[in-house]
């Protein structure tokens, strides 16, 4: 069966620090021309002296055949939005070549695809035509598309009055139902409930049923091998692992990792905003140990390190804990701290510290990422898989049972049993 995607040596360059060029006069350019020669003549450099190469993607080669699932997955950063980007044709490669045999219908982030001014009755038809079908074509899945949705109170009410929620299930049923070859989907149902992306996870397999295509981009390493016929696994914009969803999941988590109990950033490269830093993340265990190695009947902490750059802004962090399946565990606000939270914080240096208590997870790897926010959740900055640890299940924990002990969490409950009351010898058996 001949391949419906072809990439072959597909590259791409962006310029860090670069700015877009103004649109200039003829008398401009010609002036900025002179400036050049005369800088020339001189011996000065010419360009922006600021800029400098980045490789979004480097010498990606791979095929998809019509009816296959193709998880993309990597850490941020790694190139996957970027090679989606090109593939729907939003942006250019640098060099390289694909070949595309089919309708496109691409959902990347919140806000593209549709006219912001138009309804949501106005957007199916428009994306519809765009994608080339005819008026009827449209109006045969019309009913289907808002029916999915869920949106039909909103119907004829401008797209740019939606919600992130609202907006995303239109996007995803207008690009499932309008019957592409091709479905090019992002990370981007991440903003829909949980009910909705279940929704559309069953979707998507049954528009893969159909003999459609689909790249389907996501974190949520559990769905990538539940719902992938195949996965590609991309690393600093270099492909480098390509087969069956489950080992290329599991080359993912284990490629250069271990177990880390702290990381610390010095400088001004720290990351962060034009408000704060990161400063530091790290575990400590019931003693106080920095340490990657946890029993899991012991409470531990998570500690954030970040810097305010000035004073007048109110801080605040979050903790998102993930297992070795990338399934999101749990995450935890500091907005109930008591000392702090609401407040204005002075220009210094700050901590804040999330308490785990025992009994909660079970055996296993696990990763923390944290977010630093500003001023009401306004301004935020995230950083993935900061530190990593083991937990070892306690012996005692278990008690008398060594079977199977499934869960994402698994807390040590109370439990009681009562005897209500003795048989009464008097009352008939069921079945005497």
């Amino acid at each position: 069966m001949s391949a419906i995607i072809k990439v072959e040596n597909l590259n791409k360059q962006y310029q860090i620090g670069a700015r877009a060029e103004p649109y200039e006069t003829f008398r401009e350019s010609l002036a900025g021309a002179l400036r050049k020669r005369f800088r020339g003549l001189r011996g000065e450099k010419n360009g922006d002296g600021g800029s400098e190469p980045f490789w979004a993607l480097r010498d990606i080669d791979f095929e998809v055949k019509p009816g296959e699932v193709l998880g993309v997955i990597g850490r941020n950063g790694a190139g996957k939005s970027t090679l989606l980007k090109i593939l729907s044709r939003i942006t250019e490669p640098t060099s390289g070549r694909i070949e595309l045999y089919g309708r496109v219908a691409s959902l990347l982030e919140v806000g593209t695809g549709f006219h912001p001014e138009l309804t949501g009755r106005e957007n199916i038809f428009l994306n519809g035509a765009i994608l080339g079908m005819r008026r009827a074509e449209i109006e045969r899945k019309f009913d289907e598309i808002v029916a999915f949705a869920e949106i039909d109170q909103f119907l004829d009410t401008p797209v740019k009055r939606y919600s992130s929620g609202m907006y995303v299930r239109l996007a995803f049923a207008v690009a499932a139902h309008l019957e592409p070859e091709i479905l090019i989907i992002d990370e981007v149902l991440a903003v829909g409930d949980a009910a909705f992306q279940k929704k559309c996870l069953g979707k998507i397999s049954s528009v893969a049923q159909q003999g459609r295509t689909v790249l389907f981009v996501s974190h949520n390493l559990v769905a990538v091998k539940a719902m992938c016929s195949r996965a590609i696994l991309l690393q600093q914009g270099r492909l480098v692992d390509d087969g069956p969803p489950t080992r290329v999941v599991n080359n993912y988590l284990g490629a250069g990792r271990t177990s880390r109990a702290e990381i610390q950033w010095l400088g001004p490269a720290a990351p962060g905003t034009n408000i704060f830093r990161l400063r530091g993340v790290r575990l400590r265990n019931l003693a106080g140990e920095v340490t990657s190695n946890l029993s899991s009947e012991e409470s531990f902490t998570i500690e954030i390190d970040y810097q305010t750059l000035s004073s007048g802004s109110s801080l605040g962090a979050t903790v998102l804990l993930f297992d070795s399946d990338g399934v999101h565990v749990f995450s935890s606000l500091s907005n109930r701290e008591p000392k702090w939270h609401g407040k204005t914080f002075p220009a210094g240096t700050f901590r804040s510290t999330c308490r785990v208590p025992g009994n909660l997870l079970p055996d296993g790897r696990f990763d923390v990422s944290v977010l630093v926010w500003a001023n009401n959740y306004t301004i935020s900055h995230r950083e993935d898989c900061v530190v990593e640890f083991e937990v070892h299940q306690a012996a005692d924990a278990r008690s008398d049972y060594f079977g199977n002990w499934a869960g994402v969490v698994r807390p040590l409950l109370e439990w009681e049993t009562e005897h209500l009351k003795e048989r009464d010898n008097a009352a008939s058996l069921p079945g005497d």
